[in-house]
C-alpha cells in the first residue's frame, strides 16, 4: 500500500493524524509553510511528534508567494528553532533530523528516494558545493550544525543536477539570469496592472 502524501498540512490536520497514531504517511511540509503559518498566526504543527512516531516529513519549497524566500538553509534553521522554542526543548528537531528532512526524507516523501536525496552509487548526481571559507562559517566545529544554523543559500558556489554542472563559482552556466529577472519583473507588472 502506498503511503498518502499530504502537502502543506495545517496544524489541525497534523494534530488529528497524531491523535489517530497514523504512521503510514508521508508529509511534504514545505518550509514556506513555517513562515506562512507564523505570518498568519496559524500555530505550530506537531512535526517533532510525527517524526518521533516514524512519519516521514520532507522539507521543500514550491514557490515564494507565501514566504518571499526560497532559501532552504534559512528554512532548515527556522524549522529546527521554531520547534525547539514551541516545545521549550532544545533537543527537539536536532540538526541530523532536519538535514534528513531536507534531503533523503524529502525525496522519500515524494517517492523519489531510490533516485535522489542522498549521494549513493546509482542515484542521480544532485549535489551542491558550499564555500565554507567565510567569516560566518569560521570556525566550523560541527558541519551538520553549520548547515542548519549558519549556511545560507548565498554560500552555495556550485550546483550539479543529474551530473550536469548548472552553476559554477556562483555563475549560472546555462541560463541568462538578467533575462530571467527581466521576464519575472514583466510578469509581475502584468499581474499588478490587471
Amino acid at each position: 500500500m502506498e503511503k498518502p502524501l499530504l502537502a502543506h498540512p495545517t496544524k489541525f490536520i497534523l494534530s488529528l493524524l497524531l491523535a489517530a497514531a497514523v504512521v503510514a504517511l508521508a508529509v511534504y511540509k514545505g518550509p514556506e509553510l513555517l513562515q506562512s503559518n507564523m505570518k498568519l498566526a496559524s500555530g505550530v504543527a506537531p512535526v517533532a511528534d510525527l517524526v518521533q512516531r516514524g512519519v516521514c516529513i520532507g522539507l521543500g519549497t514550491d514557490g515564494c508567494s507565501s514566504n518571499n524566500n526560497l532559501d532552504l538553509f534559512t528554512e532548515m534553521d527556522m524549522a529546527a528553532k521554531l520547534h525547539k522554542a514551541s516545545r521549550l526543548d532544545p533537543t527537539v528537531m536536532d540538526t541530523t533530523t532536519v538535514l534528513r528532512m531536507a534531503t533523503i526524507d524529502g525525496a522519500r516523501a515524494l517517492g523519489l528516494d531510490q533516485v535522489t536525496g542522498s549521494i549513493e552509487t546509482g542515484k542521480k548526481a544532485d549535489i551542491i558545493v558550499i564555500d565554507t571559507r567565510k567569516p560566518h562559517l569560521t570556525p566550523m566545529y560541527n558541519p551538520a550544525s553549520h548547515l542548519v544554523y549558519a549556511v545560507g543559500g548565498s554560500d552555495v558556489c556550485a550546483t550539479v543536477v543529474n551530473g550536469r554542472v548548472l552553476m559554477k563559482d556562483r555563475r549560472l552556466l546555462h541560463m541568462d539570469l538578467e533575462k530571467i529577472m527581466a521576464d519575472a519583473r514583466q510578469i509581475a507588472k502584468a499581474i499588478r496592472d490587471r
